[in-house]
């Protein structure tokens, strides 16, 4: 447990946090939408500092990302808690778990996060120094509700030349995303939807703070690499005038975002759904290409094709991927067929 950044005290020992877009006003003894950062006597503390749930390496390519150092290895680093309740999350074992605990009111938080291991943010970047571990991803979670413990290890990581990159779900204060940039080298967004009909249906939350931070990244901070992600699920966020709007959407702000287009499997709440139609992924491919975006990325699917990077000029295969197996075929930062840049950090710099 340690004391939170980002939050004002407010009357009667109520504090307001702002972490994320819901900038939670917090009585005494409660926690915030996240279920993990509380006010004790007046001050905010993060229940998880220290505590991930799960640290392992990964392929930078799984988180995903196609245009960040790729074939790098990344620790991978999350914690219990969420500020959405997506109803067909992945990983709602850990995201959700404040919140079923919350319910059992024999059980303590605070113990049940205190028997995980503990891994400060000194311990994560000297176990990166020693086993040659390029970046760290803050992800499995929404990194925002672990704010201080990603920020303190991202600034500490910055300063021993290993790279940061978030995981997120676009829902960061202004306040959070202005705090972290200047240590933050690439964040992934779900763009889940371009309808606050399916936010506030299927995930409790709102779409106008996650277009915002798109934009703001794109605009403000460009030495943030940007991704975005978009889960298609059968009869709710699939429709094509759907795909057509989230896809005019990135192609408006810029062309060379890159943009994964994920097949949806049944989890969590959404069971009863069946698995998204190879189809749909394939049109969604297809309508992002005639919206005048460069790079799109079918994912869960076995279309190898689709996966590689092509140059926009003269469509040659820069990027070759079959599976986690990479060929860099880019030369300083260009095609080398005709020399056209194509966007993204392929070196330990960007441009």
């Amino acid at each position: 447990m340690k004391q939170a950044l980002l939050y004002d005290n407010k009357d009667k020992n109520h504090v307001q946090c702002h972490a994320c877009s819901w900038h939670c006003n917090i009585s005494p003894g409660k926690t915030g939408a996240c279920g993990v950062r509380k006010n004790i006597d007046g001050e905010l503390y993060s229940l998880v500092y220290g505590k991930p749930v799960s640290v392992q390496v990964d392929p930078i390519e799984k988180k995903p990302f196609y245009h960040f150092l790729p074939r790098s290895p990344v620790l991978s680093i999350g914690t219990i808690g969420c500020n959405f309740q997506c109803q067909f999350c992945q990983n709602w074992g850990i995201s959700q778990k404040p919140k079923k605990i919350a319910k059992n009111k024999s059980s303590d938080l605070e113990k049940i996060i205190d028997h995980n291991e503990s891994w400060s943010p000194e311990r994560i970047v000297k176990h990166c120094k020693e086993r040659n571990i390029p970046i760290i991803a803050y992800t499995y979670n929404e990194p925002a509700v672990f704010f201080r413990y990603a920020y303190d290890t991202a600034r500490l990581a910055y300063k021993n030349g290993i790279k940061n990159v978030y995981v997120s779900n676009g829902f960061e204060s202004k306040d959070a995303i202005e705090k972290i940039a200047p240590y933050l080298d690439a964040i992934n967004i779900d763009l889940k939807s371009f309808s606050n009909n399916f936010y506030k249906k299927l995930c409790k939350a709102k779409i106008e703070p996650v277009k915002r931070n798109i934009k703001d990244i794109i605009n403000n901070h460009k030495n943030v690499w940007l991704e975005i992600t978009t889960l298609l699920i059968p009869g709710e966020n699939d429709s094509e005038q759907e795909i057509k709007n989230i896809a005019q959407f990135i192609a408006n702000i810029d062309k060379n975002i890159p943009w994964h287009i994920s097949r949806f499997y049944p989890a969590y709440k959404m069971k009863d759904k069946p698995a998204t139609d190879q189809k749909t992924i394939e049109k969604a491919y297809q309508i992002g290409r005639k919206a005048g975006l460069n790079f799109i990325y079918p994912g869960n699917i076995s279309h190898k094709i689709a996966k590689n990077t092509l140059c926009p000029n003269c469509n040659e295969i820069v990027v070759n991927r079959t599976g986690y197996d990479i060929d860099v075929k880019i030369e300083k930062n260009t095609c080398p067929n005709c020399g056209f840049v194509i966007p993204g950090i392929w070196q330990n710099f960007t441009f």
